[in-house]
């Protein structure tokens, strides 16, 4: 097959990946749906405050995320 192709069709999942990502997450951020209200707030997830600055870290988030995002593409390259 031709590899340009493939990064082409590779190209439009990512981005299709993203703006569903993005869609969900901006809902979930204005109307706190259930649990993705708490997306970035999960108990993994590190904050510090100071006085003059706030430090995040989203550990468990990110871990949340890369779970679902490698079982999707794993679904996907099966077929």
């Amino acid at each position: 097959m031709d590899p340009l192709r493939e990064l082409g069709k590779l190209l439009l999942v990512f981005g299709l990946v993203l703006v569903v990502v993005g869609g969900v997450l901006t809902l979930g951020a204005s109307r706190s749906f259930g649990s993705l209200g708490r997306l970035g707030r999960l108990p993994g997830d590190i904050i510090v405050r100071r006085e003059n600055f706030i430090i995040y870290f989203p550990f468990a988030t990110s871990l949340v995320l890369s779970v679902i995002l490698t079982l999707l593409f794993w679904l996907f390259q099966r077929r």
